[in-house]
């Protein structure tokens, strides 16, 4: 029996400032391009109007967030964490993540942006979202792709962790998918 495809929204959850986060978010964006299992709905956090950043419904993203099956976070670290603006959005929208899986790239200097994503596991956890256990990580980003955007170096490791992630996202989509069909989350 074929499954639909499933709605994987992206969120990019950088800033426009710098050059990092595009060429990482490029860069990802061309990997998960490739599976033919899944639409993505690319989300980039710097182009919404957060309002008062205080978890302000917003019209153009809880639609998008209520309409996927699952999500990847591209996230930078900023000081140990992730970017406030990120949060504000993850904050607009409530049930809309209720029982949906989520899953990350992150990047950033020596930590690659691990503890961005520990925090996020915190927070996508007080949503009902579960969170994929494979992420990808990219240390010290800068060094990694060059003027025109793209790779400096091997980055095969990192390409086998996008595809084990997106293999492990769409399990979980699937399998929460049909059982929110079966029975609504008790949310």
């Amino acid at each position: 029996m074929h499954q639909p495809d499933l709605r994987i929204a992206v969120i990019l959850g950088g800033n426009l400032n710098g050059r990092t986060g595009t060429v990482v978010s490029g860069w990802f964006l061309d990997r998960a391009a490739s599976r033919q299992d899944v639409v993505l709905d690319v989300l980039d956090v710097a182009e919404l109007d957060l309002r008062d950043g205080h978890g302000t419904a917003l019209d153009a993203f809880s639609p998008r967030i209520d309409a996927a099956d699952g999500f990847v976070v591209v996230t930078p670290e900023y000081n140990h964490g992730y970017p406030g603006p990120l949060k504000s959005a993850i904050d607009s929208a409530r049930k809309e993540w209720f029982a949906k899986p989520v899953a990350f790239v992150s990047y950033g200097g020596m930590s690659g942006g691990l503890r961005a994503v520990e925090q996020l596991r915190a927070v996508f956890a007080e949503l009902h979202a579960t969170s994929v256990r494979t992420s990808v990580s990219l240390h010290n980003a800068q060094r990694m792709f060059g003027a025109e955007g793209g790779p400096v170096a091997e980055l095969r490791g990192a390409e086998d962790a996008v595809e084990e992630m997106l293999d492990q996202l769409v399990w979980w989509a699937l399998s929460l998918r049909e059982a929110r069909a079966r029975r609504p989350f008790p949310g």
